[in-house]
């Protein structure tokens, strides 16, 4: 089981300390079992949260890094305090060996004090990105994306994107099929598109409606073959294409039609990935009109080619078996 340890230091910000623990403890492989060990492990016993509104007992000490496959990096209330003592040397030991490590929000900044970033580009929450920058001047730091995955090392945004990023995660661990369904029972989209330009930000805080869209999206996941229109998923919705826009905005970061592209992408890399059917066969069951729309809106989302991406997929999942024919991170 990949095992994954969440490290918590002094003024840990909550949410960002819950978001892998979650996201990672939804995650089930097809015959149910978890795909995921989580641990929060801390160099002191307990640790404060939230401000010192609440106190953290951690079950594991700072020998749980070298355990790990991966390791998440919270950030902390101020994040230009110094690190404790050992923390730097257990992260950058457990990166000597291969441990994959991730940051959240502004744990880019515990990431960067160990050095592992230098000359590397990463992005934190966007009003956090000049700091970060003028700190560390040998990092390229981009505000304006989700995360950023350079392999070995990822850098997330605000703490909403640390969820984007564990989906990720997860989708490269055990395929899109994990993901998909790990991205439902956390009633989040598989991905968004695009950067944080399109978040919005409100005078006042948007109700508190953030699953309202879900029996939308399940439908769109499920009728992602049909040559839907605006029209016919706002009346889906039982409301006008205009609020649905907005709404599918707030709450998504997208709209109704790019959603719906992503959904047939995420079906395609599902099929490739499970059936031997030729790419014309796969066009047709996840929605595009022709081979040709589905290779090119395949490249433009993915980023590579759909027989590309199968063969790489087969890679990964051949490296995969083990002993037993279990499958393992």
């Amino acid at each position: 089981m990949h095992t994954v340890a969440v490290l918590a230091l002094d003024q840990v910000i909550p949410f960002d300390l819950s978001v892998p623990i979650d996201t990672f403890g939804w995650a089930r492989l097809p015959d149910g079992r978890p795909a995921y060990r989580v641990r929060v492990c801390s160099p002191a016993g307990e640790v404060s949260a939230g401000a010192g509104a609440f106190a953290v007992r951690a079950a594991h000490g700072l020998e749980a890094l070298a355990e790990a496959d991966t390791i998440m990096l919270p950030g902390v209330a101020d994040p230009t305090v110094p690190l404790p003592p050992g923390v730097a040397e257990a992260v950058c030991a457990a990166a000597a060996n291969g441990t994959r490590i991730a940051s959240i929000c502004v744990g880019a900044f515990v990431f960067a004090a160990t050095g592992l970033l230098d000359g590397r580009r990463a992005t934190t929450h966007w009003c956090a990105a000049a700091d970060l920058a003028a700190s560390y001047p040998g990092i390229t730091v981009d505000p304006n994306v989700l995360y950023v995955d350079n392999g070995q090392f990822l850098t997330s945004a605000g703490a909403a994107a640390a969820m984007d990023m564990c989906l990720h995660m997860i989708r490269r661990d055990y395929g899109s099929a994990v993901a998909a369904h790990t991205a439902r029972m956390s009633v989040m989209p598989l991905e968004r598109e695009g950067g944080q330009a399109q978040f919005i930000v409100h005078d006042l805080p948007p109700a508190p409606a953030g699953a309202t869209l879900e029996p939308l999206l399940a439908w769109l996941e499920d009728n992602c073959d049909r040559d839907l229109t605006l029209d016919e998923i706002a009346a889906q919705a039982r409301t006008s294409s205009r609020t649905l826009n907005r709404r599918f905005r707030e709450q998504t970061g997208t709209t109704p039609l790019q959603w719906l592209h992503r959904a047939r992408v995420r079906r395609a890399q599902h099929l490739l990935e499970t059936t031997p059917y030729p790419v014309e066969r796969i066009a047709v069951q996840a929605g595009f009109g022709s081979p040709t729309a589905f290779r090119e809106r395949f490249r433009r989302v993915v980023g590579t080619s759909p027989q590309a991406y199968r063969r790489s997929f087969r890679a990964a999942e051949e490296g995969a078996v083990r002993e037993n024919g279990s499958v393992r991170a």
